[in-house]
């Protein structure tokens, strides 16, 4: 469930993009005026406000907001300002060929479905001019670049259906290939995380845990290292319960000294229009903490502002 509040009757685009005209006029930008109306908007609602700004005043509403933002707030806004899929694509290869942060780019790669999946390698080829694919060829290397290369060109079922024999099969293919063997074969793991469905994905890991007596993903820690290792727990951690996967990384993103605030953007931004919802009551349930309060603390100013409306009420 989304966390987005969007006022019962809209404005429309045209009355949107006259406010926020308004709002960069003058001296100094009325930010908490641009906040209040983008915080606010769905994907749809935003893609017509930024054509139509555009219409109106002939200049993009991005390249305003870059002049008129800055820092944080800035980052986090242009991100939001994209539909889902286009986000996607930007945040991985931003991720890929530019930050080099590849536990970014598993993150999101890993925790999408494989119908997301399909289009943003379509969104990615457009905007960018060269396929995903190459992309992970040409920044990763060894086991994460054959998960990931796996994981996007693996068409996978969505549904629920679960074969129970091949599940039990596959649980004790990861076992002899990880914690029964002197060495871990890698190939196995890939093949069965990129091959499988997310239903499936979870049937293994029960069985694995009646089998041999403890869970899927502690075996996944023991037997991998690194950001292989994080990219089969993200897909394995997806499968089972996205929302306690992003609660712990965004619990991870704000722990100890400073803030992770790539990671905080990332999640809270791509997740306010799916299952932040979840998320928050999974942030709640595991830390005795909201998730409003944990941000609250972490953050500051209109920043702070622009993630608590996208957060919404604080419970």
């Amino acid at each position: 469930m989304a966390t987005l509040t969007v006022p019962p009757v809209p404005p429309t685009p045209r009355d949107d993009a006259m406010q926020l005209y308004r709002a960069f006029k003058g001296f100094g930008c009325d930010t908490t005026a641009v906040i209040n109306i983008l915080a606010h908007r769905d994907a749809t609602q935003r893609a017509y406000l930024q054509q139509e700004y555009k219409a109106t005043y002939a200049e993009e509403l991005s390249k305003r907001l870059i002049s008129e933002l800055s820092g944080k707030l800035e980052t986090a806004v242009l991100l939001w300002m994209h539909d889902p899929a286009g986000r996607d694509a930007t945040i991985i290869r931003q991720c890929l060929a530019v930050d080099m942060n590849f536990e970014g780019a598993t993150e999101v790669i890993c925790s999408r479905t494989p119908s997301q999946l399909q289009y943003l390698k379509q969104i990615y080829h457009s905007k960018f001019g060269v396929y995903l694919e190459h992309d992970i060829e040409a920044t990763t290397s060894g086991d994460l670049k054959k998960i990931l290369l796996a994981y996007v060109s693996t068409p996978r079922p969505e549904g629920p259906e679960v074969n129970r024999e091949i599940a039990q099969k596959d649980a004790k293919v990861l076992y002899k290939a990880g914690e029964k063997k002197l060495g871990t074969d890698e190939k196995a793991f890939v093949h069965i995380f990129s091959e499988r469905s997310g239903a499936h994905l979870a049937a293994i890991s029960s069985y694995y845990h009646d089998m041999y007596g403890h869970k899927l993903n502690k075996a996944i820690k023991n037997e991998t290292s690194g950001i292989f290792a994080h990219a089969l727990l993200t897909i394995f951690q997806c499968a089972v319960n996205p929302a306690k996967y992003f609660a712990k990384v965004l619990h991870k993103a704000m722990k100890g000294l400073g803030t992770n605030d790539t990671t905080l953007i990332r999640v809270i931004v791509t997740r306010t229009e799916i299952d932040m919802q979840y998320i928050k009551a999974e942030y709640l349930k595991k830390y005795k903490k909201t998730l409003n309060d944990a941000v609250h603390s972490e953050t500051s100013g209109h920043y702070r502002a622009f993630l608590l409306a996208l957060l919404g009420p604080n419970h």
